[in-house]
Parts: structure tokens; C-alpha cells; sequence
């Protein structure tokens, strides 16, 4: 089972068969090391820059790697590092962008939030102000009335979509019996999802447009077009969510002579409740930053406007939009620049503030285990 090895001047060391044939510890990175280095002489050969250098280096650690560890392990082991080296590849792969665009916003967008940017609007600014301005703290004018604008109309549509595409799920999922109003619905359901956000703009507008008249651009109309938008993401979530719930746990619900309505209202969603408020956390994510449908529903506005159902409104993606597009001061467009940089950050900021929410709403609607 073993063997016994001396050197002179050295104990005896025991090799055993368990041992035998293992990869050191320090190879995986030694190879990174040399793929690193390697990667970078020979992206020197074309040119440097980082891009081509992480390629050359990625390609030399998934091509040496395996091959190493297969000449000492076996083929598969070899094999299985190959894999796993391309899941990790694949991984970073994902991230890398995730973090430079974190990275990007945050580097652009700090400098810009200012006292004017947080507590006044565009109204009265003009571009004789931007063509004086220097330091970010020269900046006038804000995006307070686009971020009222942004939580007025998200919260129309949420409370909207989220009871409809909710009950839309349930009926779906306990109450069809995969009949054909079932299937109809599943079918519309699919093609609501991929329809152009535009399209939603443009029924929302044509909508209110035969009832109040052409023109009519409010931010209930642009609430109704996201509306239009969330629906299908809600109830595609929480169907699947209410899916994976175990058959048993209805089963024993009805058992106990519980009704059908209070087996779905106490145990179904009560269990399914945290994959559904991250899909309906996906659904406000998907609608908060379109651009196209709330410039021919709310329209643009420079003043602040508290009341949705009258008047135009501003929300952050247009002001952006705007702010890039068409600058204040077109002889000195660094103004609007910061203003659109800042205004990025905070609809991000917003976004995980929602993902925060929705983990506290989850967590203190799950169902209560013995160990809490």
C-alpha cells in the first residue's frame, strides 16, 4: 500500500498511493502566472492593450492548464479542469462588464450630485448659466422634477400590473386546468412579452387620445403604457414561482379542510412570496429606465408637476435622453453631461433600493420555519 523513500540527510518520507499522481497545490497558480506573462508578450507582438493582453492570457491558462493537469492526473481530470476553468472563464466574463459599468457611473456621476441637483428642476435654466459654469458645484438646475416624475409614474404602473399579472398567475396556475382560456392566456402572455416598448407607448397614447382627445399626455398615461410593459414579467415570475410550490403542501392544506381560496392565499403565496417580489422587482427593473414610450405618453417638462393625471411629466431616462441629446448650453455641453451622469446614478440607486425592498418584503412575509 505504501512505500518508504530515504535521502541522505533527510527522514523517511512515506508515499502512499492516495498521494500518488496528484497535482501540487502551487501548479493552477504558477500556470496563471505564466499565462499572465505570457499573454502579455504576446499581445506586445501586435500592439499592447489590455483587452488583447487578457484574451491571450485567457486562452493560454484554458489551453495549458488542462493539458498539465491531465499529464499529471489523467485525461479526466483534464477534462474536468477544462470545464471548470471555462465556468470560472464565463464567470468573469460576466462581471467584467457589471463592474465597468458600476465603475463608469460612479466615477462620472458622484462629482455631479449636488444640492442643485437633488432639490431643484430644469425651470428657468438656460444656456447662458451652463456657458458660465465651472466646478460641478456651478452646476444650476437638477433633476428633482424628473425623480418625482420617475416614483409617480412607477408606482401607477406597479399598482397596476402587480394585482393583474398576480391573479393572472394564480388562475393560471391553481384554476385553468390547462384548459383553453388557460392556453389563450399563456399564448398572449408570450407575445406581450417580446412586443417593442414603443408599441406600448404608442397604444397607451392612442388609447387616451380617443378619449380625451389627440394630444393627451399625462403621467397616468405613461403608467398605463409601463403597465402594458410589466404585466407579462409578472405573470410569467410568479407563475413559475407558484409552480415549483410542492403539490404536498396543497394537498395537506385541503386535508385539513381548508378552502381552496385560503390554501392559496395562506400557504401557495406565502411560500412562493420571495421569487415573486424578485420577479415583480425584475418587472419595475425592466420598465424603470425605457425611454421611447414616456416620450409620447408623459412627454417633457422642466418644471416639477406633483399631479399624474394632468399635465406633462419628466422621468430620469428622458431627462438623461435629453440632457445628452439636445445640452442646455450646446458651446459648453459639460453641464449637461454631469447633470446625465448624475442622473444615471441615482436610477441605479433607485433600482437596488427596490432590490433591497423587495428582499425585507419577502423575508418578512416568508413562512416562519422553527429555527426563526
Amino acid at each position: 500500500m505504501s512505500t518508504t523513500t530515504t535521502k541522505p540527510g533527510t527522514s523517511p518520507v512515506r508515499e502512499s498511493r492516495l498521494t500518488r499522481g496528484q497535482r501540487p497545490k502551487w501548479l493552477i497558480p504558477v500556470i496563471g502566472v505564466g499565462a499572465i506573462v505570457v499573454g502579455a508578450a504576446i499581445s506586445a507582438l501586435i500592439g499592447f492593450n489590455i483587452a488583447t493582453w487578457a484574451i491571450f492570457a485567457a486562452l493560454v491558462f484554458l489551453i495549458v492548464g488542462p493539458l498539465l493537469i491531465g499529464a499529471i492526473e489523467g485525461s479526466r481530470a483534464g477534462s474536468d479542469s477544462l470545464m471548470t476553468f471555462l465556468v470560472y472563464t464565463a464567470f468573469i466574463l460576466a462581471v467584467i462588464p457589471l463592474i465597468s459599468v458600476i465603475y463608469t457611473v460612479l466615477a462620472n456621476g458622484i462629482p455631479g450630485l449636488t444640492s442643485n441637483l437633488l432639490f431643484t428642476s430644469m425651470n428657468g435654466v438656460t444656456g447662458a448659466q451652463d456657458n458660465f459654469a465651472g466646478a460641478p458645484g456651478d452646476v444650476v438646475g437638477g433633476a428633482y422634477h424628473a425623480i418625482v416624475g420617475t416614483v409617480s409614474i412607477t408606482f401607477w404602473a406597479t399598482l397596476m400590473s402587480v394585482p393583474i399579472g398576480l391573479l393572472t398567475a394564480i388562475y393560471l396556475v391553481e384554476y385553468s386546468n390547462n384548459g383553453w382560456l388557460g392556453k389563450a392566456i399563456t399564448f398572449f402572455v408570450d407575445v406581450m412579452t417580446g412586443i417593442p416598448s414603443i408599441v406600448a407607448g404608442l397604444f397607451a397614447a392612442a388609447l387616451f387620445g380617443m378619449i380625451f382627445g389627440p394630444s393627451t399626455r399625462t403621467g397616468f398615461v405613461a403608467a398605463v403604457a409601463l403597465t402594458v410593459l410589466m404585466i407579462p414579467t409578472v405573470v410569467k415570475n410568479t407563475e413559475e414561482m407558484l409552480r415549483i410550490v410542492p403539490n404536498e403542501l396543497r394537498e395537506a392544506s385541503y386535508a385539513l379542510g381548508v378552502r381552496k381560496w385560503r390554501t392559496i392565499l395562506k400557504v401557495v403565496i406565502p411560500t412562493a412570496i420571495s421569487g415573486i417580489a424578485s420577479g415583480v422587482t425584475l418587472a419595475i427593473a425592466r420598465v424603470i429606465g425605457e425611454t421611447a414610450p414616456l416620450l409620447v405618453t408623459a412627454g417633457f417638462a422642466t418644471a416639477i408637476n406633483w399631479n399624474s393625471f394632468s399635465g406633462w411629466m419628466t422621468t430620469l431616462p428622458t431627462y438623461i435622453y435629453y440632457q445628452i441629446m439636445t445640452p442646455t448650453s450646446p458651446t459648453n455641453p459639460d453641464p449637461s453631461l454631469q447633470r446625465a451622469w448624475a442622473a444615471a446614478l441615482i436610477l441605479i440607486a433607485i433600482v437596488m433600493l427596490l432590490n433591497l425592498l423587495a428582499r425585507l418584503i419577502a423575508k418578512a412575509f416568508a413562512p416562519k420555519t422553527a429555527g426563526r
